[in-house]
């Protein structure tokens, strides 16, 4: 086995590193850690829009990076430790989670802390959860990872993951989100993510007397940077990769009231209805029409806004105004 310990806290470099690391090591056992800087990690099958607060998320500089696997959308920050197994698909049973949790309930066990596997992928103490888990299958191999919410703001986390449960209405899946806790609250108040990674990393050596230490090799960083720079920090990922979905949203602003309807499909607009009480001089329909091919993504439809004259179909109005209805 292979223990990686990545240099980097960009979630865009360590998503990728996952899928990288799958075609590096195609037969090796490896377990890697790292920590993220504040990002939201998507599951593989989930509607990105409706699951962040985007203009939290676009005020805070919040990463939003779409993972291979799917689940639900986790928060990372400095406070929180990932871990990441890679095995041989057919060594272990693809829905059983316990086994690569085991190594993250023993360590907290002997440090006092009742950590224990609930339901089907989740860590809990005292009933709240600390930890989520996913796995994937690919290229004959399997991966299995999770987080480990050591002393992260919670604040942030619940700020970033809300939004409007009437924006949206799709057949993606939703996050489930329980109540979470940080495990600072059961551990000594200096524990930090370094100290776990070197207790956990114990732990997994104790299992895996063999297990070797590998550092990333400037190849290794090119291939990952070039595998993040053209997927893992794409919009088509992050976003247009979202099922077909349809938002519903309605804004007030001084020219009157407005109701937009979309139809969206893999991130682009297929078909677009805007009500209201505003005054057009002319018919909204030829707006509709222009918003019809365009991604449903605030800077491409702000660029159409300021390039259309929007008095046209609302009267008195700016681009930043209506722009709040397609947010």
């Amino acid at each position: 086995m292979l223990l990686i310990d990545s240099p980097s806290h960009n979630a865009y470099f360590n998503i990728a590193a996952e899928e990288f690391l799958l075609h590096r090591f195609p037969t090796e056992d490896i377990f890697l850690l790292y920590v993220n800087a504040p990002s939201i990690i998507v599951g593989k099958f989930q509607n990105t829009l409706a699951e962040i607060n985007l203009d939290y998320v676009k005020d805070k500089g919040i990463k939003v990076v779409r993972r291979m696997s799917g689940g639900g959308t986790v928060y990372h920050d400095l406070g929180n430790l990932n871990f990441s197994f890679h095995t041989l698909l057919g060594q272990n049973d693809f829905g059983d989670f316990s086994f690569f949790t085991k190594p993250v309930l023993t360590m907290l066990n002997d440090l006092g802390v009742p950590a224990e596997l609930k339901g089907r992928n989740d860590l809990l103490v005292d009933g709240k959860k600390f930890s989520g888990n996913a796995k994937l299958a690919r290229h004959g191999k399997m991966i299995q990872h999770g987080t480990i919410l050591l002393d992260s703001e919670m604040e942030v986390l619940g700020e970033a993951l809300k939004v409007n449960p009437l924006k949206f209405i799709d057949k993606a899946t939703k996050s489930n989100r329980g109540r979470v806790t940080n495990l600072i609250n059961y551990l000594p108040k200096d524990t930090t993510t370094e100290k776990l990674k070197e207790l956990l990393t114990s732990e997994i050596i104790k299992n895996n007397p063999t297990a070797e230490k590998y550092e990333l090799s400037a190849e290794d960083i090119l291939g990952i940077e070039k595998l993040q720079q053209e997927k893992y920090e794409t919009w088509d990922w992050n976003f247009g990769f979202s099922p077909n979905y349809n938002f519903k949203k309605a804004i007030k602003i001084p020219a009157g009231f407005i109701e937009v309807h979309l139809d969206v499909v893999h991130g682009i607009i297929e078909k677009a209805k805007i009500f209201g009480d505003f005054f057009a001089s002319m018919p909204i329909e030829d707006l509709e029409e222009m918003l019809v091919g365009k991604k449903h993504n605030a800077e491409d439809l702000h660029q159409l806004f300021t390039h259309t004259d929007l008095t046209d179909f609302f009267g008195k109005v700016t681009a930043e105004e209506v722009l709040e209805g397609f947010k």
